[in-house]
């Protein structure tokens, strides 16, 4: 069989085995487009193959060698569609770094005139009442334009995150998948978008667990003859869609503390486990749930619904 090695890709006449990366995608596609199967490798996976220094074609076999191990499984190629969906969130992600980067130096910048707020958001609006009216002798005129053009961003950045979240609320309503994995308790209309955006074939994980240990929502296992331990969860893949399901999870919890939970499970958890502990725990079985709906189909039904059953 004929190989060719082409950047960081091998291709034959038939398979084109390509290493994930920012564009990898779109030459899988390009590559796809002459009737070659397109495998894309995740990176970490294919480094431990690479020997001596990097070149495209130390890369390609790296790469051809990676292909062959039956325990690395290959990255879907995605559509621009659904990269465009990915695109989305991850600008959203962004606006509100920056936003919070600039609250931040807001914050700092004024607490060292004396003017200080409630942190939080909803008190940037307190933040900028705060600042004194032009000749206040407590701000110089030098700190005060910077504080404004600060303030301007800080405007600029939330109009563009309320653009964004319309866009995807409008999105999430013709979507059916979202609108049953929002039935979920901890899961809104931004988790299941995300959700939706970067796992768009459930069904490539084996089970449910696979997709838990996929988000880093498993415990690392350390094992050594007949001792095996438990230790923190592993963090590893999607770090946004991971915190996403966590911060879901601790509103569930706050709300179950609040209000009860017919869940006796859920009860259970919070009796013998820490709230941050018992928060992970929740996650990792909201994310199993959302591997079952999305692969096996239904409707999303609460612990108390079943028990009337």
């Amino acid at each position: 069989m004929r190989e060719q090695p082409i950047g960081e890709a091998l291709v034959d006449d038939e398979i084109a085995e390509v290493e994930a990366c920012a564009s990898s995608h779109y030459w899988g596609r390009e590559i796809s487009a002459f009737g070659h199967e397109v495998r894309i490798l995740p990176g970490q996976y294919v480094k431990p193959f690479v020997t001596r220094g990097k070149t495209d074609a130390g890369d390609a076999i790296a790469i051809s060698q990676a292909m062959r191990r039956p325990d690395i499984r290959s990255v879907r190629l995605k559509t621009a569609t659904e990269q465009a969906a990915a695109m989305v969130l991850r600008t959203r992600v962004l606006f509100v770094r920056q936003r919070a980067n600039a609250i931040n130096a807001l914050r700092g910048h004024m607490a060292e005139l004396g003017l200080i707020a409630d942190r939080g958001i909803p008190n940037v609006g307190k933040l900028a009442a705060a600042l004194p009216e032009e000749g206040d002798a407590r701000v110089p005129p030098a700190a005060r334009a910077v504080l404004s053009e600060i303030l301007a961003e800080i405007d600029v950045l939330t109009s563009r995150i309320e653009r964004i979240d319309r866009q995807i609320a409008l999105e999430a309503k013709r979507d059916d998948d979202i609108r049953r994995l929002t039935a979920i308790p901890g899961i809104g209309t931004l988790t299941a978008s995300t959700i939706k955006a970067y796992v768009p074939d459930p069904a490539t994980f084996k089970s449910a667990r696979h997709f838990s240990a996929w988000l880093g929502l498993t415990p690392k296992l350390n094992s050594s003859g007949e001792r095996l331990r438990s230790g923190r969860i592993s963090k590893m893949g999607n770090p946004e869609l991971r915190s996403l399901l966590y911060m879901g999870a601790m509103s569930a919890l706050i709300s179950a503390r609040r209000c009860g939970t017919p869940s006796a499970w859920l009860r259970r958890l919070m009796e013998r486990r820490p709230l941050k502990v018992a928060a992970v725990a929740l996650a990792n079985k909201t994310a199993r749930v959302v591997w079952a709906l999305l692969t096996k189909g239904g409707t999303y039904e609460a612990p108390g619904r079943l028990a009337e059953a």
